[in-house]
């Protein structure tokens, strides 16, 4: 006789991307439960958790933590937060979802992935792009080696989010509290760039700040600084010897949208889309061997989600949620864990790092970097 699977729940800590998509999302998956929910202001968090018929409300993590109907957490504060919460969650012996960036720096979440380890839990990032089909059909054509040996890759994520000067000044304006493109799209990007193409031996990286001050409606308006960048330009080299060139800015009025073009000895795979109103609906594939036209591919029916929603970030952290309950069940952190997430956030600081210091840096390899 088989045991039923058990549910498993949840508390969503942070509810501005937490209220959005972690809640539906769990809400949604057969096997997770929301039981309660976090924010800073309890008020906010009681209206948060009866619109969302969930049964607990705290401002207070270590009252969640203690609550025994919890099995996992979900983090989607501020960066800045990250550390000091997923560590009592992991101390606490609670599954963990950590949103990406996954902490300040990358020796923080070396620590956080070892004490998973040693407490014997799960602890799992939100790379989203993993599960999005039309990616993983360019993951698929390039496991075939479609393209052959890499020439170029040059990946353009020119997004309109932040361009309006007008826009709040919040931590997200704040370099010390994570805030920046950097943090919020690039940490997709080398997640990806890791996974689709491999490690990266050499990085170096420019960051600008268009937009220098912004109005903080929570002071009357009144104008303040920001310092944390808002345009990414990225060169690195692939241990392969590939090169890959990184646009990325959250200020372009009409920019193209995400686009990643894979140029090789054997022919391009072109995957993109023009979206400015949302990050995960609308990409396509397009391939060409060498010397022929781009054409459009088919996303072949085992990619496609169950079920498509209004807001197209939804269906794949649905798939992110299933990734966590599968690693509860097999007692294992499946890819992408912390480690990913580690990865992620090294090339982060060394990207800050080569601006500050205007030169090439070199990236260290994971596995030495993660053992200490």
């Amino acid at each position: 006789m088989t045991s039923t699977p058990h549910q498993v729940g949840v508390a969503v800590v942070g509810t501005g991307f937490g209220q959005k998509i972690h809640i539906p999302g769990f809400q949604h998956h057969p096997r997770t439960e929301v039981v309660a929910v976090y924010n800073r202001d309890l008020n906010k968090a009681k209206e948060i958790a009866d619109s969302n018929k969930i049964y607990y409300a705290y401002n207070d993590l270590d009252k969640i933590l203690a609550l025994s109907e919890v099995d996992a957490v979900s983090i989607s504060t501020p960066p800045f937060l990250h550390y000091e919460m997923a560590k009592k969650v992991l101390e606490a012996k609670k599954h963990l979802l950590l949103e990406k960036p996954m902490a300040m720096n990358a020796n923080q979440v070396r620590e956080l992935y070892h004490l998973a380890e040693a407490q014997g839990v799960v602890a799992i990032a939100d790379f989203e792009f993993r599960y999005v089909p039309a990616w993983q059909l360019l993951a698929e054509h390039l496991k075939d080696d479609y393209v052959g040996q890499k020439r170029l890759i040059k990946i353009d994520w020119l997004v309109t989010s932040r361009a309006n000067p007008k826009r709040d000044w919040n931590w997200y304006s704040r370099q010390d509290a994570g805030g920046g493109a950097l943090g919020a799209v690039a940490s997709h990007a080398f997640d990806y760039i890791s996974w689709l193409f491999g490690s990266v031996s050499r990085l170096c990286g420019y960051l600008n700040c268009a937009i220098p001050e912004r109005p903080d409606h929570n002071d009357g308006g009144k104008m303040k600084p920001v310092n944390a960048d808002d345009t990414c330009l990225i060169m690195l080299e692939l241990d392969d010897g590939t090169p890959v060139q990184l646009s990325i800015s959250s200020v372009t009025y009409g920019g193209r949208g995400h686009w990643v073009e894979v140029y090789g000895e054997k022919g391009t795979l072109v995957l993109g889309s023009s979206n400015l109103k949302d990050y995960v609906h609308g990409f396509e594939l397009f391939a060409a061997p060498a010397g022929k036209s781009l054409k459009k591919v088919s996303v072949p029916k085992k990619y496609d989600f169950t079920q498509v929603f209004t807001d197209g970030r939804l269906a794949p952290f649905i798939r992110v949620v299933d990734r966590l309950v599968t690693s509860i069940d097999s007692e294992k952190s499946l890819v992408p864990s912390l480690k990913e997430g580690v990865y992620s956030q090294l090339l982060m600081d060394l990207t800050h790092k080569s601006h500050q210091q205007n030169s090439w840096v070199t990236v260290p390899d994971l596995e030495k970097f993660i053992k200490y």
